[in-house]
C-alpha cells in the first residue's frame, strides 16, 4: 500500500495548512488543518477533513466493511449499514484517540441481531486493521440496532 501526501501550500496573503493525499489506488483525498486566530500561519482554511478525522473515518469504513461483508457472508440480507464514531482524544500532543464508541445501524429484511453482534465483534477481534491499531491507545465501544428495510 502506497500514499503520497503534500502539502499544496501558502495561498494568497496567508499561509495555509492544506495537504493532498494521492493513493496508491489512484484516488485523491484533501485534507486540511482548523483555522488559528492565534497564529494563522500555523492554522489551516477549513477546507477540507483534519487528518485525525480522516483517521476515524478510515476506520469507520474499514469495520463497516467488514460488517456489510460478515453479514452477506452468512446470507443474511441486508441492505445497508453506517456507523457512527464519536472520539476523545487526550489533551496533550499527541493527541491520541482515547475513547471511540461506534454506534452501528444496519437495515435489512430478517437481519437477526445476534449475527450483527457477531460480525461486529469479529470486525473488531479480527479484521479491522484500523479499530485494532486504534484500541492500543483507545477504549473502543459499540453499540447497534437493526432495522427493517
Amino acid at each position: 500500500m502506497e500514499c503520497t501526501v503534500s502539502w499544496t501550500g501558502a495561498t494568497g496573503a496567508r499561509s495555509a495548512m492544506g495537504f493532498v493525499a494521492e493513493t496508491g489506488s489512484g484516488h485523491v483525498l484533501m485534507m486540511d488543518g482548523a483555522p488559528d486566530t492565534a497564529k494563522p500561519e500555523n492554522g489551516g482554511q477549513n477546507l477540507a477533513p483534519r487528518p485525525m478525522e480522516t483517521v476515524l473515518a478510515g476506520t469507520g469504513g474499514c469495520t463497516a466493511y467488514d460488517v456489510v461483508l460478515i453479514l452477506k457472508r452468512g446470507r443474511h440480507d441486508v441492505q445497508g449499514c453506517s456507523v457512527k464514531l464519536a472520539a476523545d482524544r487526550a489533551p496533550n500532543d499527541p493527541k491520541v484517540f482515547t475513547k471511540i464508541h461506534m454506534h452501528f445501524t444496519v437495515t435489512g429484511n430478517g437481519v437477526p441481531a445476534p449475527a450483527v453482534e457477531r460480525a461486529i465483534a469479529m470486525s473488531h477481534e479480527k479484521y479491522c486493521s484500523a479499530s485494532i491499531m486504534l484500541a492500543k491507545t483507545a477504549e473502543i465501544t459499540t453499540s447497534f440496532e437493526v432495522l427493517p428495510a
